[in-house]
């Protein structure tokens, strides 16, 4: 039977057991909508922008574990696209991307809303191409959720050109697809998981550094089991945290330049790392020369790039997480590093992480988090509010966080909870977001409301761009350049701190949510705190917006000053003890 290339698509979606589309028409996708009218197996979400779009497919993917799927137009729809990918990409996430694009005669000729969306993506995502025969169609769609899901999860971009969507040929879709040039390694190297478990049952100051890869592969359950049977503790990097339930009497904090300050002397003074699913950037490791200076490094990858690229290892290992540590599960056995968990406990004792309990703080209210929602997804914005967010927030096996992290994406908090959300009906969506990256993808709001999603939406308002103006109080003698989000034309040139009669913020977050039709309410001392959310939770059809009026100046603490080793932090600041 011969149906069109739209029709196929559909087909295609409906064989990848797609059920959530997330979609914006325009001219050069207009058949692919037309094909998907009235379809009752697929929901197609209608965002109000391309790049809260592709953010809430990403939320969707990655509170599921399902891969995402975004649909938009040629041109701007697709340029809208970029960060987003950029932004999934970065974090392992695995999304498929379909661009409509320009009839393929017209391809090069700087047709209307034309671009080149493969070469532009090519470099962000994990593959990308133009589909420019009929025929090959359905291979490449199947190809493309193949490569999105499998080995390193990722984003593929499948570039739809109109003539092809309206060209008819066969309704074949295949079952299964086989790349000669892609074979993502599925095995396990019993030799170097061997010489792995040799190292650390040497040890006598071992840690497990776990990243965001051991949450990717669901290894959760196994990773825990691991740590209590060697009696090895865990630090996780922003992205790996969750990997153990952070309650946990192993569990030590996260690294890096905001980490803790019992994780990174654990760090500085281990000697074995015994890595697994992380990267090894420059936010974790603070000084390369310095980091784990004392230490036999193992890494454990899917991604062969990623092993020895920014910290050589003793011990490579190129392998899913999930199967790495059931094979060291099987090897484990209990190791004598009594003495290291109590000096490691005692430095967490002496340098806990807090903050001043005076007046209303992000403290108190990622706390009220903890207490109040036990089933839950959590999304951050980037900034101030993910850091705190990523101190103080209590994880474990029904409690999930997403924060974009490779990339650090002001704007993606709030959409990535509306794909949370639709893609998690059953649990409570919470957003941790500053003042400023609410504002990047506001709009998303009627989002919200037209799909009745009841998002509890928490805006740590402090009036600021508060991590660069942390960075420029701390280390540019406070020169607060265009960082103060109540800046009006007529304010003072230079000013550098917040007085009694500074102008009033805008927008008011509460009268715009409820322009909306969400509801709104206004939080400015800790007493107040857990009534908003109880206010919140009886809102049932509806998301509501929590605005929390935070000390302008607070900072975020510990902090490892640029250029410097992990065990270089800065523990306080005027005003602030840590």
């Amino acid at each position: 039977m011969e149906i069109t290339g739209a029709e196929l698509f559909v087909k295609a979606l409906k064989e990848e057991n797609v059920t959530t589309l997330f979609a914006y028409p325009g001219g050069q996708a207009i058949d692919l909508f037309d094909a998907l009218y009235g379809e009752k197996e697929i929901d197609v979400i209608l965002p109000r922008h391309e790049q809260g779009l592709v953010h809430a497919a990403d939320g969707y993917a990655r509170s599921t574990g399902k891969v995402g799927v975004c649909l938009v137009t040629s041109g701007p729809g697709a340029t809208n696209l970029v960060t987003g990918i950029a932004t999934a990409n970065y974090d392992s996430v695995p999304l498929v991307c379909f661009t409509g694009q320009v009839s393929t005669h017209l391809i090069g000729n700087d047709a209307f809303q034309e671009v080149d969306i493969v070469g532009i993506t090519r470099s962000i995502c994990k593959y990308a191409v133009t589909v420019r025969k009929r025929d090959d169609l359905a291979e490449i769609i199947k190809k493309a959720f193949y490569i999105a899901k499998t080995g390193k999860p990722g984003v593929v971009v499948v570039d739809l050109p109109k003539d092809i969507q309206r060209a008819y040929g066969s309704d074949f879709y295949p079952k299964e697809i086989s790349i000669r040039s892609y074979k993502p390694n599925t095995s396990v190297h019993i030799g170097q998981i061997n010489k792995a478990m040799e190292i650390l049952n040497h040890a006598q100051k071992p840690v497990f550094l776990i990243g965001g890869g051991v949450n990717i592969a669901h290894a959760n359950y196994e990773m825990t089991q691991l740590a209590e049977v060697t009696g090895v503790p865990v630090i996780t990097t922003i992205m790996g945290k969750g990997a153990i339930p952070t309650n946990h009497n192993l569990y030590i904090g996260n690294i890096g330049i905001h980490g803790s300050y019992a994780a990174n002397s654990a760090i500085s003074n281990c000697d074995v790392l015994f890595s697994i699913g992380t990267r090894f950037n420059d936010r974790i490791t603070g000084k390369v020369e310095e980091f784990a200076s004392k230490a036999k490094v193992i890494h454990i990858d899917i991604d062969a790039a990623s092993i020895s690229r920014n910290i050589v290892v003793d011990v490579p290992i190129v392998a899913d997480a999930k199967k790495a540590i059931c094979a060291l599960l099987e090897r484990a056995k209990p190791l004598s590093v009594s003495e290291w968990v109590m000096q490691i406990q005692k430095w967490k004792e002496e340098y806990p992480l807090t903050m001043e309990d005076r007046g209303l703080t992000p403290k108190k209210i990622i706390e009220a988090v903890n207490k109040l929602f036990s089933d839950a997804v959590i999304t951050t914005d980037v900034g101030q509010n993910q850091l705190w967010t990523t101190q103080f927030l209590e994880l474990n096996d029904t409690k999930q966080m997403l924060t974009s992290g490779g990339l650090g994406t002001m704007g993606y908090g709030f959409p990535a909870a509306i794909g949370a959300k639709i893609g998690n009906p059953q649990k409570n969506v919470i957003v941790i977001s500053g003042d400023g990256g609410m504002q990047m993808n506001i709009q998303e709001m009627a989002t919200a409301v037209v799909y009745e999603l009841p998002i509890i939406i928490c805006i740590l308002n402090n009036g600021y761009l508060g991590n660069v103006r942390q960075w420029q109080e701390m280390f540019y003698n406070k020169r607060y350049s265009s960082t103060c989000m109540r800046y009006r034309k007529s304010c003072e040139i230079g000013c550098n701190q917040p007085k009694h009669d500074c102008p009033e913020y805008s927008p008011d977050f509460i009268s715009l949510a409820e322009s909306y039709g969400a509801k709104g309410i206004r939080v400015t001392k800790s007493e107040e705190i857990n009534s908003a959310f109880e206010f919140a939770k009886q809102n049932t059809k509806a998301p509501t917006v929590i605005e929390f009026i935070i000390d302008r100046e607070k900072n975020v603490l510990p902090i490892v000053p640029p250029g410097n080793a992990l065990i270089d932090m800065v523990l306080e600041s005027e005003g602030e003890v840590k």
